[in-house]
């Protein structure tokens, strides 16, 4: 499954992973870090972009599968960050289908907004499978002008909220923020659901 706008993130990789890596995880997850289990557990990053994610999560004492679609994104993030705690994937919502067993934390950054309304239901089931119960699911949702290209949808925080309740994943936590690479128009939902069932 190929998303919108998978191929323009493919062909400005070496941009991207600048601006990515231009500001740390502890910033851009800030409103995450109180949901973050035991070291040693299994962590699943979604859309891992440059790996920036992924290495701090190593660096923190987990153990990271990270998934991204964009080979020229994912060729790069492997080269920056060669961590052998951090197990590469070529995958993207809805299915993920490479992706095996469940995770006590999962990140999606800046992802959710990449599907449409039917891959967002069909993509929340698989979501529920791979989150242990008492786990957390972690996602920011993007709003603001569209560059083109990028293949994106202005999602509201309530219809995933609804979504993932009715899979049995309960929000935690809800906030809105501004852009925290300083870019003018753009602002972010944080969301933390926790696996009930």
């Amino acid at each position: 499954m190929r998303l919108a706008g998978q191929e323009e993130y493919g062909a400005l990789a070496e941009v991207l992973v600048r601006g990515y890596e231009g500001i740390r995880f502890e910033e851009v997850h800030r409103e995450a870090l109180p949901f973050l289990p035991s070291a040693g557990a299994r962590v699943l990053d979604i859309g891992a972009g440059s790996g920036r994610d992924a290495a701090a999560l190593v660096a923190r004492g987990f153990r990271v599968v990270a998934v991204e679609p964009a080979d020229g994104l994912r060729e790069l993030a492997r080269h920056l960050h060669p961590e052998p705690g951090i197990e590469w994937i070529e995958g993207a919502l809805p299915d993920i289908a490479g992706v095996q067993g469940q995770f006590s934390f999962v990140l999606l950054s800046a992802v959710w907004m990449h599907l449409d309304e039917g891959q967002r239901e069909t993509a929340m089931v698989r979501l529920s499978e791979l989150v242990t119960p008492g786990g957390s699911l972690v996602m920011t949702l993007r709003h603001g002008p569209v560059s083109p290209g990028r293949g994106m949808f202005d999602v509201p925080a309530q219809e995933t909220v609804e979504l993932a309740h009715a899979r049995g994943l309960a929000v935690v936590h809800r906030s809105h923020h501004g852009d925290r690479m300083g870019r003018t128009g753009i602002s972010w939902d944080a969301l933390v659901f926790r696996a009930v069932g």
